[in-house]
């Protein structure tokens, strides 16, 4: 049985302000089934998918979980990306795609987060994810940077004995500020955001706002949540 299905029919449904009882009445099936196939009780069969994909207007991909664009899209690299890998050897072809391609997922998603904050117009909020991502970015670098042991740690000041675990506290510390601020409370010196200016956001919305940059951030969520589902 497929596992995404169902909560993406769910969403689909509650995105466009139905009832369970609209939906299965203009999709020709009784509401007892429609609930059934939106808890993964019973699994529908292909007719169904195709009929729902046109219902919502989306691929029967996107209904499975095999695409995070509702089109059905794969993420393509940039033509420039994928030209400049042509003349690089068998050998090197495989990771070189790799760092232009989880490049573009990252600076694209988090041109969206950017993009999304600057329409808050809360300084708050704005200074903590940016002291999340500054301090991921900096404990990234000295993973890095550190895996040659001749490289003069001159330029760090915090010593590598602490770096690790003191970084990861003040990334701990600002996630907890960012979630008080979202929420409407008050810290790190700033007040929490005004429910007037919280972002109406949704897979539809996301999508016709940011349509280059969307399939970045669904291929982002996709793959990070594969990482997740392993360790579960």
């Amino acid at each position: 049985m497929n596992n995404d299905f169902p909560r993406i029919v769910t969403l689909l449904r509650k995105e466009r302000g139905l009832s369970q009882k609209q939906a299965a009445l203009e999709l020709g099936v009784s509401q007892a089934l429609l609930s059934h196939y939106e808890k993964g009780i019973r699994e529908c069969g292909l007719d169904f998918v195709v009929k729902i994909a046109d219902y919502y207007n989306v691929s029967c991909d996107y209904l499975l979980g095999r695409s995070l664009d509702r089109t059905g899209a794969p993420f393509r690299l940039e033509p420039e990306q994928a030209e400049s890998t042509e003349a690089i050897s068998d050998s090197a072809v495989k990771p070189n795609a790799m760092i232009a391609m989880n490049k573009k997922l990252i600076t694209d998603s988090m041109s969206i987060i950017f993009e999304i904050l600057s329409r808050t117009e809360h300084k708050g909020l704005t200074s903590e994810v940016s002291a999340y991502f500054m301090v991921s970015v900096y404990k990234m670098l000295r993973a890095v940077y550190s895996s040659n042991q001749k490289n003069p740690q001159a330029m760090f000041s915090v010593i590598p004995e602490l770096y690790t675990g003191m970084s990861t506290a003040l990334m701990n510390i600002v996630e907890a500020n960012i979630s008080c601020l979202a929420s409407g409370k008050a810290a790190a010196e700033h007040s929490g955001i005004d429910s007037s200016v919280t972002p109406q956001l949704s897979p539809d919305i996301i999508s016709k706002k940011f349509p280059d940059l969307a399939p970045s951030l669904y291929n982002l969520i996709r793959d990070t949540e594969d990482r997740i589902k392993k360790l579960m």
